[in-house]
């Protein structure tokens, strides 16, 4: 029979194996994650950028509610 200390010993080690691979589980999907942001996060400006210019064209056309 393996001593206790031994068992301890593999157990953590199985752990840190599980947790490395776990890390680099996690890593990988930030990593998409972040590559789903931008354009996202583009599409986002321009459209803020065409609803400025919206605005600001109807307002030289006397057409805003204000």
């Amino acid at each position: 029979m393996a001593e206790p200390d031994d068992i301890i010993l593999e157990h953590l080690l199985h752990i840190r194996r599980a947790v490395e691979d776990t890390r680099k589980d996690v890593h990988k999907i930030l990593q998409g994650a972040v590559g789903l942001q931008n354009p996202y996060a583009n599409m986002s400006k321009r459209l803020d950028r065409m609803n400025f210019r919206i605005e600001r064209i109807e307002r030289r056309l006397d057409r805003t509610d204000a």
